[in-house]
């Protein structure tokens, strides 16, 4: 089955839009867009509270991916379709997690807890992977 969303035709900064607004609907307050080098957006950033969380944006392994996959028209390989493709598939994921949390299953804070930005600029999750998960066992 090929990667969800590999249509889509929906620009990446339309579905950062969407995005902001559902996350401002459930409590995030401020927003920072970072571009890679051939100015696609690569990083969305929000701040809840004292907080900032980096959402897990990965355009490399989604071009991957959809390069791997024989099902997928070779018209939709290109990084640019990738990094839509990657986008909305957060959005997706974000509009679930938002679901989690209008039932009352847990809340932003929670759901966002792996992407909580360190001082040094990285996540939580990628701060406790570096260390081999050794902070979960000790």
């Amino acid at each position: 089955m090929p990667i969800l969303n590999y249509t889509t035709s929906i620009t990446t900064e339309k579905t950062a839009v969407e995005i902001q607004k559902k996350l401002v609907a459930a409590g995030a307050q401020a927003f920072m867009s970072e571009y890679d080098d051939s100015g696609v957006m690569s990083t969305m950033t929000f701040k809840i509270g004292n907080l900032y969380f980096r959402l897990p944006i990965n355009i490399e392994g989604v071009y991957g991916a959809m390069n791997d996959d024989h099902k997928i028209p070779s018209r939709y390989k290109t990084y640019e379709q990738a990094s839509r493709v990657a986008w909305r598939i957060i959005k997706d994921w974000i509009e679930a997690q938002i679901a989690i949390i209008q039932a009352g299953q847990a809340d932003l804070k929670q759901v966002f807890l792996p992407y909580l930005q360190q001082p040094e600029g990285k996540t939580l999750y990628e701060m406790i992977k570096d260390n081999e998960f050794k902070l979960l066992t000790e």
